[in-house]
């Protein structure tokens, strides 16, 4: 099929635009993996599609056409973390210290079933000009518990896209739909959404290639808190939301940063405050309740302070 005919029903304008088939949103996924059309028509039809805002449907069939490019590497009892491949600029990564907090609930709580957490990693894409999980995760080594699968490895035709992601400049369908394509065959997934029309728009799209998705309002579009927040999740066909404050569990941290650089973000869990740890910390008990591995985010919080 021509893909005109696509870049058309996305970029005609409102009088003639039009929500585009199931199988036309995978064609013209492949056709972009798989470097079939010209770089200028793949940038007319990305501009356009997200001028012309996608659906729910529209989404969920993108989704379906990235993992089937996926090569994927199962890891047993795990929660993928879906963070934003943009980059931060305003907070830290706590990740790196997840494997040792992880590592030190298990030893304590031997009849929990172990949690495992994926994160992906790959090139800076647009729109921010942020430090990336891979800036952070070379630095240190990870044995179990915190696991990062490569995407330029496991999807290397959506990898190759980043020179062309870069020339646009701006938002495209890739930076909502390629958080959670679930690399590791994970159990459970969480990520994360500011506004609550892109909640339904992530459960929709993912929610039945887990055995359960959360989203919650975390920092700078990843699934780590950092401050006050909620998690989203659907229950008998219904989003439900579980508001958090963190004076709720001693943690008393408001720092703010400009442009963070790499090497502040490296220092922060290198040599972590208490402040730091308490953020790991909470958000481990988050993650020990996303996966069903406790009942409350209190009694998850009681127990990795143990």
């Amino acid at each position: 099929m021509s893909f005109k005919k696509y870049i058309k029903a996305v970029g005609t304008g409102v009088k003639g635009n039009r929500e585009l088939e199931h199988d036309e949103v995978v064609d013209a996924m492949c056709s972009i993996l798989e470097n079939k059309v010209t770089p200028a028509q793949v940038g007319a039809f990305l501009i356009g599609w997200r001028t012309k805002l996608e659906t729910n449907e529209e989404l969920t069939a993108c989704v379906e056409a990235l993992k089937k490019y996926v090569k994927y590497t199962k890891i047993e009892n795990s929660l993928e973390l879906g963070y934003s491949f943009d980059g931060r600029t305003n907070n830290p990564f706590l990740f790196p210290l997840y494997e040792n907090i992880l590592k030190e609930f298990f030893e304590k709580n031997t009849d929990i079933r172990e949690l495992r957490l994926v994160l992906s990693t790959d090139f800076l894409q647009p729109a921010k000009n942020g430090i990336t999980i891979e800036d952070i995760s070379k630095h240190f080594t990870f044995d179990k518990y915190v696991n990062i699968l490569d995407r330029k490895e496991y999807f290397k035709e959506l990898s190759d896209l980043t020179p062309l992601r870069h020339e646009l400049g701006l938002r495209t369908v890739f930076n909502t739909a390629e958080k959670l394509l679930n690399p590791g065959q994970s159990e459970f997934g969480v990520t994360a959404a500011f506004h609550k029309p892109y909640v339904a728009k992530y459960l929709a799209m993912v929610q039945k290639d887990y055995k359960n998705v959360l989203v919650v309002k975390g920092a700078e579009g990843s699934p780590e808190i950092l401050a006050d927040g909620k998690y989203w999740q659907e229950v008998d066909g219904e989003i439900t939301d579980t508001v958090f404050k963190l004076e709720d569990f001693g943690i008393t941290y408001d720092k703010k940063y400009e442009n963070i650089s790499a090497e502040t973000a490296l220092d922060l869990v290198t040599n972590p405050s208490d402040e730091i740890i308490k953020l790991a910390k909470f958000n481990i008990a988050l993650y020990l309740v996303f996966a069903q591995r406790v009942d409350t985010l209190e009694n998850a919080w009681a127990l990795v302070n143990k």
